[in-house]
């Protein structure tokens, strides 16, 4: 066990340690870390209203990817189960985004979006409407929204590639025992596979919770917190603080609120929701 754990001792434990010490300190990067000022960095951070809005814009995208995510991909694994023409195309199509590079998937959206020159505000421009005149991304009303739809389209694949393997594993016997009650198709998916889809779906929201609140890559490349903080996370306001105005001690107490948000919620998650699986399963 001492690889795995010298590994974890060096990539996770010794990181989160020097975040927390970080956190304590007034420190610019530069020189030995010395101005200990206590819980002071913590009341910036939770004092700031654009750290506030970053939390906020986190917990949209929980709320709206379970909202849009869950029944569009169930939607889309209930019709790529059943046997259909050109059905591994369609899968593929549909998973393709998610195995996608994050950074390469931004750059791509980045170029689509650019206001009058993208792709998407050519397409809307043809059909007689007006674009914004800031374009999608430069909009403050408008950025969320937008990054939401980008999101969508980059980890719904992963949704559907969850729900479709937890569609696959139940017995035909049970499709069948239906079909001979009179159960129409619908009828089937609703009575039948969807209650067995249980766990599977326990384990998405999981997934898709806590990559909600670590949201970065995407956001970064597709607008760097912009316009006005409009679509500021948690990830990078501590990464803006760091790197870019050098106020390490606000980013190591960023980012470890980042992390007990995190934990909490997965934590009470496990608790009060997969723990029944757990428990079904003794």
């Amino acid at each position: 066990m001492t690889p795995a754990l010298a590994l974890l001792g060096v990539f996770v434990v010794w990181p989160i340690a020097s975040a927390v010490r970080m956190s304590f300190y007034r420190w610019k990067g530069f020189g030995p870390m010395d101005d200990f000022i206590g819980l002071r960095n913590y009341e910036r951070v939770l004092g700031d209203d654009v750290f506030r809005d970053a939390v906020a814009h986190n917990f949209v995208i929980v709320v709206a990817s379970i909202v849009v995510q869950l029944p569009l991909g169930l939607a889309i694994a209930m019709l790529l189960n059943r046997r259909i023409r050109l059905r591994g195309l369609l899968r593929t199509i549909v998973f393709v985004p998610y195995v996608m590079a994050e950074v390469i998937a931004g750059v791509i959206w980045f170029q689509l979006l650019q206001p009058r020159y993208g792709v998407v505000d050519g397409l809307i421009s043809a059909v007689g409407l007006t674009p914004p005149e800031q374009g999608f991304l430069g909009t403050p009303e408008l950025a969320l929204p937008t990054l939401f739809v980008v999101l969508t389209w980059k980890y719904l694949g992963l949704a559907v590639l969850l729900f479709l393997a937890g569609l696959q594993g139940v017995p035909e016997e049970l499709y069948e025992a239906a079909q001979l009650d009179g159960a129409g198709w619908w009828q089937t998916q609703v009575r039948v596979a969807l209650p067995l889809l249980g766990p599977t779906i326990r384990t998405w929201l999981f997934l898709s919770m806590i990559g909600s609140l670590q949201q970065f890559d995407m956001v970064w490349v597709l607008t760097g917190g912009g316009p006005a903080n409009a679509t500021t996370t948690m990830a990078t306001y501590l990464i803006n603080q760091g790197t870019q105005r050098h106020n390490y001690g606000i980013a190591g107490a960023a980012s470890v609120v980042l992390f007990l948000v995190s934990f909490v919620m997965a934590l009470a998650y496990q608790l009060l929701i997969l723990r029944r699986d757990t428990v079904t399963q003794e």
